[in-house]
């Protein structure tokens, strides 16, 4: 653990994660999510697609699956050498490359083919920023939750899993 690795308190409905920061390796997307993070914006938001042995994503729709109004996107740092391993966490995007804004999502297994393997769109990969170092527990709590399909949305938690409040801490 570095000194200037920033740490993150998630607390859920289902529990709090710790998460540590990537600075080094994904300054920009960390630069963004703590953006999101200090001004609140993921308060009331819901982990709304739960795929169990795949990943747990959030970070931009509310219980009634309204998506909140996010930033402009952010360039994609996926060739930072991070890898999608258990634990870590990845920004969600479009099939567009630079896409990723607020969502973003928790590997709960090795998930290799997520990683940047060539500069083409469909190699680019999801950019690794941060991983889970408290907490494990609970995303292993919220990948069994119930899910269904809500409107155009599919494998979204029955009962929503609320992201409560996610705050800066001491590491």
């Amino acid at each position: 653990m570095s000194e200037k690795n920033p740490v993150v308190l998630m607390e859920t409905s289902m529990g709090d994660l710790k998460i540590e920061l990537n600075a080094e390796k994904a300054p920009i997307t960390v630069e963004n999510f703590l953006g999101y993070v200090n001004d609140g914006f993921y308060e009331e938001t819901v982990f709304h697609r739960v795929i169990k042995d795949f990943m747990v994503q959030g970070g931009g729709m509310t219980a009634d699956m309204k998506e909140k109004p996010n930033k402009a996107p952010i360039k994609n740092e996926a060739d930072n050498g991070l890898k999608n391993e258990r634990g870590s966490l990845a920004m969600a995007r479009t099939q567009v490359v630079d896409s990723a804004t607020s969502q973003f999502f928790i590997n709960v297994v090795d998930n290799d083919f997520l990683n940047h393997q060539g500069k083409s769109p469909m190699g680019y990969g999801y950019a690794v920023f941060a991983k889970v170092i408290e907490g494990m527990e609970t995303v292993d709590a919220i990948r069994q939750v119930a899910t269904g399909n809500q409107g155009m949305h599919q494998d979204v938690p029955t009962e929503p899993v609320v992201i409560k409040k996610a705050s800066v801490v001491e590491a």
